[in-house]
């Protein structure tokens, strides 16, 4: 008997893609309005705090010009008549590199060990306990800072400087240097304040990997190490980035924890173990009860511009982590 060929063989028909209707009670328009509206409102808050810096900062702009972007002195009125970020903006972002630099190794091995390698009776205990250091207030991490590790931290700046002065920002800038209120002791204060944050977003990153990848990597008998650099770490790329720059961004507007440890230099140095350092911050909660006029304008222009790179930082790390493979899996 002959079997009809595939021209011959009837076709199934093709069911009609049916539409799906999406109907919402009256609790869901109501609660999406109101979700609605807290976003805009959000976003018209963020948009007015920034009109309202540049406004009240474009007087000492005016008054320096370009120069208020390159000039490392801040000597405004009535002290002086020349001022400028150079130096805050680069003390700025040096204490908050320094900062990321310890925090991140530090952030990525406590999440791998919370979401792969500790017992699950421990799991909640241990996370409690890295959200609770976001709770601590950053007077207390400055207080324990300037009175404590500052002090401690003097023989390790002295070490680096001795043994590794080869690098430039460990090379001693005098013969007798002063070590102590410095921007490497500020950067390793706000590391502690930058590990909840970054451990919390890449620990849930962690934990959206797909269980059938990391259980394909073990029973083709790779070790739990293996897994987590072929499966775990290539997944989560993405959160790891984007919650450093979430981490940066904490780091670039801490204020009072560095105020307490460091002391002011409005110089751009590639040392960081020596005594010196003023991040736009806390120069403006030092100086704003006492300011008026143009030092008033020139403080509230430094704070516009914090603003805008701590903008671009978190929207840098938004876009990240929405265009990862890992961002893509915690997407709701």
């Amino acid at each position: 008997m002959q079997m009809p060929t595939t021209e011959e063989r009837p076709q199934a028909a093709i069911p009609a893609r049916r539409k799906v209707v999406v109907v919402r009670t009256r609790s869901d328009r109501v609660f999406r309005r109101l979700a609605a509206s807290a976003g805009g409102l959000t976003l018209v808050i963020l948009a007015l705090i920034g009109v309202f810096l540049f406004v009240k900062g474009l007087p000492a702009i005016k008054d320096q010009g370009l120069a208020f972007f390159t000039t490392q002195v801040w000597n405004p009125p009535p002290r002086g008549t020349e001022f400028g970020v150079a130096a805050i903006l680069y003390w700025t972002v040096v204490v908050a590199l320094i900062a990321l630099v310890i925090a991140v190794p530090v952030s990525i091995a406590a999440a791998l060990f919370v979401t792969e390698f500790a017992p699950r009776r421990v799991r909640r205990p241990l996370t409690s306990l890295i959200d609770l250091l976001a709770a601590v207030p950053s007077l207390i991490y400055g207080m324990w800072g300037a009175a404590y590790l500052r002090p401690r931290m003097v023989g390790i700046s002295a070490w680096l400087g001795r043994y590794l002065s080869f690098l430039p920002i460990f090379k001693p800038t005098t013969a007798f240097p002063i070590y102590g209120p410095s921007a490497f002791v500020a950067g390793v204060v706000v590391s502690l304040m930058v590990v909840p944050i970054v451990t919390s977003v890449v620990r849930e990153v962690f934990s959206q990997v797909p269980p059938g990848e990391k259980e394909g990597a073990l029973a083709l008998g790779g070790t739990r190490w293996g897994m987590v650099r072929a499966v775990v770490l290539p997944f989560g790329r993405g959160g790891i980035i984007g919650g450093s720059m979430l981490g940066l961004g904490r780091a670039l507007g801490e204020t009072i924890a560095i105020l307490l440890i460091v002391s002011p230099l409005f110089q751009i140095r590639a040392n960081i173990i020596e005594a010196g350092a003023i991040p736009v911050a806390p120069l403006i909660a030092n100086n704003f009860g006492e300011s008026s006029g143009i030092a008033l304008s020139a403080l509230l222009a430094a704070g516009f511009v914090l603003f805008v790179v701590t903008l671009l930082v978190n929207v840098g790390a938004s876009t990240v982590i929405l265009r990862s493979r890992s961002g893509r899996g915690v997407e709701i």
